[in-house]
C-alpha cells in the first residue's frame, strides 16, 4: 500500500500545478507514472498514466489492470474507438521506464531495496482559444522531485541535477528525440488531438459555471478575527480570489488553498485574512472567474450577529412580559390592598411577624 499512497500523493501534487488553465485557453496533459519498490520485481514494476484536456479526465491505464485496456473517463472519448489499441500498444510498452528505473537506481546508489521509488512524466500541449498553439509541457520527475525538463521557448533540456544532466548531455548527443517531441506536442499531433476533445467534448469542456462566494468570520482570540471568503460551484477551475484592505491586495496574513475538485465536475477554493477585532469593515474579497460577467467584491455582513441579537432582546422582551403578567396578577389579586397583601406576603415567606402599612396610611 505504500507505494499506492505516495503515487497518489505525487499525481495530486501535480495535477494541482497543471490543470488550471485561464480562460481563453485549453490543455491536454499525460501524466505518466512507473513505481518500483522492494516488494516490487523488475518486470512486476507498474506503470500507469492518466489523461486529462483541461480540468476534465480524458483516459487512464494501469498495468494492474486485468484486461490492460485503456479505459475512456470521458463520454465523448468513447467515439475514438478505432484509436484505442494504438493507445493500449503504447502505454503497454513500459519496458524503456523500467530501464531508466534502473538507471536511476544506479545513479543515486539506490540499492533495490531501498523502498518505494517513482518515476514521472508529464507532457503535453496548450492552444488559444482559436486553435492556435500557445505552449507545451515535458517534464521528468523523480523521487517528487523535478529532474530534467524541455523549454517550449528555446527547445533545450534543463537539468536541475548531476544526475539529469548526464542526461542532458545524452539527448543533446541524440538531436532525433527532440525533433519527435517537438512534432508531437508543438507541431502537429498534439494540438490536433486536443481540437479534436474540444469539439466532441464541448458541452462539457467549454462551459463556465459561476462561483458561489461566501464571506465569513472566525474569532480567533479576543483581539484578533479571521475574515474567510469561499468559493464554490464554478467551472473552470481558474479563479483568482485576493483580500484587499482599502483598495489595496494583501498579501501578509493571508491563508489559502489551491483549487480543488468539488466531487461534482465543479472546484472549490478559499483564502483567509487575519486581522484586529473591529477592523472587518477596511477588508474586500474580490472575485474573478470566467462565468463571472464581471469582478464579484464582498464584504463580510454581521447578518448572523444581528439575527442573533434580535432573537435575545425578543427573549429578553418575553421574559419580562411574562414576569410582569405574573406580577400584576399577584398585585391585583388583593384588592384595595393590594400593596399591603403583597409586603405581608413577602414578609411570611421570610419567616418575620411583622406587619407593615402601606405608604400614607396611618
Amino acid at each position: 500500500m505504500e507505494h499506492y499512497v505516495l503515487v497518489l500523493f505525487f499525481l495530486v501534487v501535480l495535477a494541482l500545478t497543471l490543470t488550471v488553465t485561464w480562460a481563453g485557453c485549453h490543455s491536454m496533459k499525460y501524466f505518466d507514472t512507473m513505481v518500483s519498490g522492494p516488494r516490487l520485481g523488475l518486470e512486476e514494476r507498474w506503470f500507469m498514466t492518466v489523461g486529462y484536456v483541461d480540468d476534465q479526465q480524458l483516459l487512464r491505464f494501469h498495468s494492474d489492470y486485468r484486461s490492460q485496456t485503456t479505459e475512456p473517463r470521458a463520454p465523448w472519448i468513447e467515439l475514438e474507438m478505432p484509436d484505442w489499441e494504438l493507445m493500449t500498444r503504447h502505454l503497454k510498452d513500459a519496458q524503456n521506464c523500467r530501464m531508466s528505473l534502473q538507471n536511476l537506481h544506479f545513479n543515486y546508489n539506490q540499492s533495490d531495496d531501498s523502498g518505494v521509488h517513482i518515476l514521472q512524466r508529464i507532457y503535453g500541449c496548450e492552444v488559444f482559444s482559436n486553435g492556435s498553439f500557445s505552449t507545451f509541457y515535458l517534464r521528468y520527475g523523480y523521487d517528487g522531485q523535478d529532474k530534467l525538463s524541455l523549454d517550449p521557448e528555446t527547445l533545450s533540456w534543463i537539468a536541475l541535477d548531476n544526475v539529469a544532466l548526464n542526461v542532458k548531455f545524452k539527448l543533446d548527443a541524440d538531436p532525433s528525440l527532440l525533433k519527435m517531441w517537438q512534432f508531437h506536442l508543438k507541431e502537429t499531433t498534439c494540438i490536433q488531438a486536443l481540437l479534436r476533445h474540444l469539439e466532441k467534448g464541448k458541452k462539457t469542456l467549454l462551459r463556465t459555471d459561476p462561483p458561489s462566494v461566501k464571506v465569513t468570520r472566525h474569532i480567533s482570540s479576543d483581539w484578533e478575527v479571521t475574515l474567510k471568503c469561499r468559493a464554490w460551484g464554478f467551472y473552470p477551475a481558474k479563479i483568482s480570489l485576493i483580500w484587499l484592505r482599502d483598495g489595496e491586495e494583501q498579501i501578509q496574513d493571508t491563508e489559502y488553498i489551491e483549487t480543488r475538485p468539488g466531487g461534482d465536475g465543479t472546484f472549490q477554493k478559499w483564502i483567509a485574512v487575519g486581522m484586529p477585532f473591529g477592523n472587518e469593515e477596511q477588508y474586500t474579497c474580490q472575485v474573478q472567474h470566467e462565468g463571472l460577467p464581471e469582478p464579484l467584491s464582498l464584504k463580510w455582513e454581521p447578518q448572523s450577529a444581528s439575527i442573533g441579537l434580535i432573537v435575545i432582546i425578543f427573549a429578553v422582551v418575553l421574559i419580562a412580559v411574562v414576569v410582569g403578567a405574573v406580577m400584576w396578577k399577584k398585585y391585583t389579586s388583593g384588592g384595595k390592598g393590594g400593596n399591603c397583601a403583597l409586603t405581608r406576603e413577602k414578609d411570611s415567606a421570610q419567616g418575620s411577624d411583622v406587619s407593615l402599612t402601606a405608604t400614607g396610611e396611618t
